[in-house]
């Protein structure tokens, strides 16, 4: 059986505990919620992949829920259960997404028919998306410089193969869209490919994520939990920023790849898992005391590093061309050209945000820029001019004073922007006074939001 978390929204404690009861026998992970509210605040925590849901519920229905679900871009197959005028309400689920319609009472074969084939749903939605990132729809690995050359073919070799990659570079340059390349060329590419980002999960809930947990094995940790390797079995485990992991975590991921098998925390049995582990950094891991370095060479079979987008400047047209189409078709509007003058703009750009840097600034074009994108439309930065600020391009400043304040107010609203905004983390690292800054933005009516 697959390791999988089902979610039982019903107002009944009976009708949960029962469900439950079952689900949990079968190896099932089991949440429950009361009503609507509460089951969509366990679906916004992530990790479910089937939901049970009442259709009666007070103060939220589960149309409702399912209504709310589709704003939060939850998508995740539904099994409607019901004992009100079941073939009406059956018809309507379907209508409003439900995958599938379960009428009460039911027995326990039931049940599990329904939660297998609505798992498998959930399996193969999630290969038809990626297959529509192999195709275009979404991002992929664009680039026909030198380096981005050898990086696909190295891809294209690796990629069959069982051997473990490190994928290396700086934020933003494409270690993510390396990982799925890989994916999609293995022989997994038809199991799960599970995705952590180690620098995001707090260092007190990493092993939880990696390895599962068992009920009652901390605080909080009321059922079971698959953890990631699991729920990877079969495919590929995309471990983001590893340089992050803490040292227990690290080498309990040292003991997975030698010994293909992992113990939840909390429990005590064994469990055998098939996974492909492909990592990825910004930091320099060899030369890092802080990160093990037998873990290290277990990783790096394989090395991939991704330069940083001012290294490859010929690739910037061919990314900025499909960042503009991809956007242009989600907003139903002619893509836009870019002039000779401001693509040569770009290409002088040093893009510190890299990739994802120049795939936002084309998002932001395609949404105010007119008919043509001209050299005005960029940011300051690159020698554009804020439409709510009216700054002139310091280069043509016509005095010394005026060039230093231009120059100044272009420096502090990139950095901004690349601190996300945030005037107290700008400020720390340009190692300058808060209230300094403060009247810096107010000085030059410089943007504190996008």
């Amino acid at each position: 059986m697959i390791p999988a978390n089902i979610l039982i929204a019903d107002d009944e404690v009976a009708i949960r505990e029962s469900i439950g009861g079952i689900l949990r026998y079968e190896g099932y992970s089991v949440f429950d919620a009361a009503d609507g509210p509460l089951a969509i605040e366990r679906l916004r925590k992530g990790d479910v992949d089937v939901l049970l849901l009442d259709v009666k519920m007070p103060g939220m229905d589960g149309f409702e829920v399912m209504a709310q679900m589709k704003n939060d871009g939850l998508d995740i197959p539904v099994v409607v259960i019901s004992g009100h005028d079941a073939v009406s309400t059956a018809v309507e689920a379907i209508k409003r997404g439900a995958y599938d319609f379960l009428e009460k009472p039911f027995n326990k074969e039931e049940l599990l028919v329904r939660i297998q084939n609505a798992l498998e749903n959930g399996r193969l939605r999630r290969a038809n998306a990626e297959l529509s990132e192999a195709a275009g729809l979404g991002t992929e690995l664009i680039g026909q410089s030198q380096s981005m050359l050898r990086i696909k073919a190295l891809i294209e070799k690796v990629a069959p193969t069982p051997a473990r990659v490190l994928i290396t570079g700086e934020n933003g340059t494409g270690k993510e869209l390396v990982a799925r390349a890989i994916h999609r060329g293995s022989d997994r590419d038809k199991g799960p490919f599970v995705e952590v980002n180690c620098a995001a999960i707090p260092e007190d809930l990493i092993e939880s994520e990696l390895f599962g947990h068992e009920k009652g094995s901390f605080t909080g940790a009321g059922q079971r939990k698959f953890g990631k390797f699991e729920r990877a079995h079969g495919g590929t485990l995309f471990l983001d920023e590893i340089g992050d992991m803490s040292p227990t975590a690290q080498a309990k991921v040292l003991r997975v790849l030698e010994e293909n098998r992992l113990e939840r925390v909390g429990g005590n049995d064994l469990i055998t898992v098939d996974v492909r582990v492909v990592a990825a950094t910004n930091r320099d891991l060899e030369n890092e005391d802080a990160f093990r370095q037998d873990l290290y060479f277990r990783l790096n079979v394989i090395q991939i590093h991704m330069p940083p987008l001012r290294e490859r400047p010929e690739d910037i047209p061919a990314l900025f061309g499909h960042f503009m189409d991809r956007f242009s078709r989600e907003m139903k509007q002619a893509a836009k050209p870019i002039s000779e003058d401001a693509t040569s703009r770009l290409g002088r750009h040093a893009w510190p945000g890299n990739v994802r840097e120049l795939r936002n600034l084309a998002e932001r074009l395609a949404i105010v820029a007119g008919s043509q994108i001209e050299v005005a439309d960029l940011p300051p930065g690159m020698g554009g001019r804020e439409s709510d600020r009216g700054a002139i391009e310091f280069l043509d400043a016509p005095t010394f004073q005026e060039f230093k304040n231009a120059s100044e107010a272009v420096y502090i609203q990139a950095k901004l922007r690349q601190y996300g905004f945030n005037v107290s983390r700008t400020a720390e690292e340009l190692q300058m006074q808060r209230s300094n800054l403060y009247k810096k933005i107010q000085k030059y009516d410089l943007r504190t939001s996008e």
